[in-house]
Parts: structure tokens; sequence; C-alpha cells
């Protein structure tokens, strides 16, 4: 597959959050759609992940995977499941985001 690595990256990022959603409705894998769509959505989030790793080094590719991955991942919880976030949570997501745009904008790990 011939994907742009930033885009294969995004792709991973979204598979990944879309299936750590249903896996929390799948309710223990009792339920079969969500549980499903778990399974799909990590081996597409992994698959994709593959493809970046051929052109963007593996620690920065974790790093906004798994930092962007952790600000949706709560964002949706905050909006879907009604999870509750207060100050110090969302501080943290800002640091987090604040990191991986540090990655990517100055340091020469990225290129």
């Amino acid at each position: 597959m011939n994907l742009p690595p930033t885009l294969a990256l995004a792709i991973a990022i979204v598979a990944e959050v879309i299936a750590t959603t249903a896996l929390k409705q799948s309710a223990g894998f009792t339920r079969p759609l969500p549980l499903a769509l778990s399974l799909a959505g990590y081996l597409i989030a992994l698959f994709c992940l593959s493809l970046s790793l051929e052109k963007i080094p593996t620690g920065v590719a974790y790093a906004i995977w798994s930092g962007v991955g952790i600000v949706l991942i709560t964002a949706l919880a905050w909006i879907v499941h009604g999870q509750k976030l207060d100050a110090p949570a969302f501080a943290g997501m800002g640091l987090i985001m604040a990191g991986v745009l540090v990655l990517n904008l100055f340091s020469k790990s990225s290129t």
C-alpha cells in the first residue's frame, strides 16, 4: 500500500480511537458488534502504524500516535460517555499536545 506516512499515521490514530471507544461499548466482550469494531479498528491501526514507520522514526510516530490518541479518546469519553474531567485533566491533555507539537515543530528527531 502506498500511503503517505503522515496519512497512514493519521488513519492509525483515528482507527485506534474508534477501536478504543467501541471497546467501552463492548461491555467486557459481551456485545459482538462493538467487539468486532474494536478488533477491526485495532488491526487497521497497527497496520497503518506499521506503514508510517517506513518513513517516520519509531519514537516520533509512537509519541504522536499515543499523545493524539490519549487526547482524542479522553475527549470522546467526555462527550460520549459523560466522563468527568477537571482542570488538571485538561491541563495534562494540554501538556501532552504541547509535547507533540514541540516534537514535530522543533525537534530534529522528527525529520
